[in-house]
């Protein structure tokens, strides 16, 4: 019985990380434009939703005035979505100085919209005298580098795209971020095929929020953020909104473009996550059995070795055959997820942890169940519906 057990356990780790492997393979960053490259030319209007950011909307603006992409060429628009805190005092004090930059407010939020859909649409469409041939959604928590405009406008191009996202650099500071964030992608690598998703005969994708760079004609033809604007999940459903009217959108890596720090503690990470989970994961019932399945696999790291051992000391030989292999494929788990606290810049002995990072997950999933099933929602002080 041990021996059968380790091997399914064995196989199930090498299958994991060879998909690791490979969706990792498959997810390409976008690299600095070489400062020999022709400047761009086309207008772009960035826009920054923003509520309740005064921790971090200084940072964001501080990063898109230092652009290297040509300052004629494109205007930022911060859209203070009824803050509660200094966030329009600060963000209008960082902008005041700098040609091209303006804080607008936003109406009040209309009925059945949700507020980040309202504030991205506002800015999209409030007094535009130069219609620019791009838009950028880049969220508060983000900071830019210099290249990041230009960067993403030449990849966009490059690759015909009507929609570009760009994951950030993820910047974890509390234990919980640290424990629960990278499992986090670990699942979404385990569980969503990345190169099927970008194929046009698949309805779904995938995309991060905190950057979106879409055509200014593709995002009015499909009815931008209006046409989504009771989405909790608002970047998967306005991408899934432009797959569906053919439009091309890909996702890449953008490490060395912009970082994020999403959560601040654990209690906004929990209530961040369980909006957005189940959409997610693509569903209430994949959602169980992904979180179901990752605490499972996860303990089982520590308890098929340990079962191995209790066996072997009984006298089984097939437990003492087994142990060696369910040791060296528990230590290949581990390497994975020291992988993973290396690539976030954390301390490796984090890696050590993984399980305690799926349980919280886990936890998490259970809340955003329990939240869809309700269909009650929280996030930056509003309950939705």
């Amino acid at each position: 019985m041990e021996l059968v057990v380790t091997c399914l356990w064995s196989a199930a780790v090498a299958v994991l990380i060879h998909r690791a492997i490979a969706q990792r393979n498959l997810f390409e960053e976008v690299q600095p434009v070489d400062s020999d490259s022709d400047p761009p030319t086309a207008r772009i209007l960035v826009i920054v939703p923003a509520r309740n950011e005064s921790l971090n909307i200084s940072g964001c603006i501080e990063g898109l005035t230092r652009q290297t992409y040509p300052s004629g060429k494109h205007v930022v628009r911060i859209v203070d979505d009824h803050s509660n805190d200094d966030t329009a005092q600060i963000a209008r004090a960082a902008a005041s100085p700098h040609a091209g930059f303006s804080v607008v407010a936003s109406p009040p939020l209309p009925p059945r919209w949700v507020g980040k859909c309202h504030a991205c649409w506002v800015g999209a469409t409030r007094d535009i005298d130069d219609p620019p041939e791009w838009l950028c959604f880049i969220d508060a928590d983000v900071v830019a580098e210099p290249e990041l405009l230009a960067a993403a406008l030449r990849h966009a191009e490059a690759q015909s795209l009507d929609l570009l996202s760009l994951a950030p650099k993820q910047i974890l500071g509390t234990w919980t971020e640290r424990l629960v964030l990278p499992c986090g992608l670990y699942c979404l690598s385990f569980c969503q095929d990345f190169e099927r998703l970008r194929t046009d005969e698949c309805r779904d994708t995938s995309v991060m929020g905190q950057f979106l760079l879409v055509r200014a004609e593709a995002y009015y033809a499909v009815g931008g953020h209006r046409a989504v604007s009771d989405a909790i999940c608002e970047d998967l459903a306005l991408a899934r909104q432009f797959k569906q009217h053919g439009r091309r959108i890909a996702l890449f890596g953008g490490r060395e473009l912009l970082s994020s720090r999403m959560y601040r503690d654990w209690s906004s990470m929990k209530i961040g996550l369980a909006k957005n989970l189940v959409e997610t994961f693509g569903g209430k019932l994949r959602t169980t059995w992904i979180a179901f399945g990752a605490v499972v696999l996860a303990w089982a790291a520590i308890a098929i070795p340990l079962l191995d051992a209790w066996g072997c000391a009984r006298g089984a030989p097939l437990a003492c055959g087994a142990l060696g292999l369910a040791l060296a494929s528990s230590g290949a788990a581990f390497g994975l997820h020291f992988a993973g606290a290396r690539f976030f810049a954390i301390p490796l002995w984090y890696g050590l942890l993984f399980p305690l990072g799926y349980s919280l997950g886990a936890l998490i999933a259970v809340d955003s169940l329990f939240r869809h099933f309700r269909r009650r929602f929280e996030w930056k002080g509003r309950v939705y519906p």
